[in-house]
């Protein structure tokens, strides 16, 4: 049998232990472990990467824990802008959406993208048009209000401030989502959704939906999804970056994670991490700050649910 698995992430950055009570601990480490069960089960009864990662990444949209979908942060304006994508290995077919405010489930619409249009990325009300046109569930505002995020929001609003998914100075969690498979055929994908910056203005968009930046996946070398702060990832070609030491230097999976990570995104202050599996089956959970939310089950027997380094 072919090697199979998927490795999913819900935010990377600053997270003290005791910035963390243990009730909440355990509730992160739940919502991870329902993510991981969930895409996991798709490549158990034979599915695609592609549906794996989808399902993982819903799960973690629907938990409001987790900054994206339910849980995206608030804008400057008090309402909600979330990006999604996902890209399917064996195509290179990607879809991807950015500046949404309505839609449940993002990633759903970034794959409807990616199966039912001439485009890559949709934006803003063209893109609530198109998942209109496709029949996807739409949310109201109040199915987005959860009073943690808006307390954050509040503060960096009279602050004047645009911060990062976080509820203290020294707790710096990027608050985005992702899952990266490969399944029975061989096939990889990889998905990242996020509601972006507490505070952002501008219409303001992070790497999450850019495909190179923060998400990509080809089977030739890998899947990557990323999660930090979006500039420094934006400008570094993240994901792609990983792919093209793969493909061009040769580079196991293991060592273009940590070339990237560790050495090139830290010389432009780029702090978070990524989460990567390559065409062999192989998986790597790698960041560069204290901590990343994190998960990974393999044919192999292995499985983890981690948020700290020392995990």
């Amino acid at each position: 049998m072919k090697p199979f698995g998927i490795a999913i992430h819900g935010g990377a950055g600053t997270i003290p232990r005791d910035s963390l009570s243990a009730e909440r601990e355990a509730l992160y480490l739940e919502g991870l472990d329902r993510a991981l069960s969930a895409g996991y089960e798709v490549l158990l009864r034979g599915g695609s990467a592609l549906e794996a990662v989808r399902e993982a990444v819903v799960e973690l949209e629907n938990n409001p824990l987790f900054n994206a979908g339910r849980g995206s942060v608030f804008n400057h304006i008090g309402s909600h802008d979330m990006d999604a994508a996902i890209m399917c290995g064996r195509t290179l077919e990607a879809g991807a959406v950015s500046g949404i405010s309505q839609i449940k489930n993002p990633i759903v619409l970034a794959e409807t993208i990616l199966k039912h249009s001439d485009h890559v990325m949709l934006i803003g009300q063209g893109a609530e048009e198109f998942a209109r046109l496709h029949h996807l569930e739409f949310a109201d505002a109040g199915y987005f209000y959860d009073e943690f995020r808006h307390q954050q929001w509040k503060e960096a609003l009279a602050a004047g401030r645009t911060q990062l998914d976080h509820s203290l100075p020294a707790n710096e969690k990027m608050g985005t989502v992702g899952a990266v498979a490969i399944d029975l055929h061989g096939n990889l994908a990889a998905a990242t959704s996020t509601g972006g910056m507490t505070n952002k203005k501008f219409g303001r968009v992070g790497d999450s939906s850019i495909i190179g930046a923060g998400n990509y996946a080809n089977n030739v070398t890998c899947a990557v999804s990323c999660t930090g702060h979006g500039e420094p990832f934006l400008r570094a070609v993240t994901a792609h970056d990983v792919s093209c030491l793969m493909e061009y230097k040769g580079l196991s999976l293991r060592d273009a994670c940590r070339e990237v990570v560790h050495k090139k995104l830290p010389r432009i202050h780029g702090e978070g991490g990524l989460i990567a599996t390559d065409a062999a089956g192989n998986i790597e959970l790698v960041f560069n700050s204290d901590g990343m939310y994190r998960g990974m089950q393999h044919s192999d027997g292995r499985r983890e649910v981690a948020i700290y380094k020392e995990d």
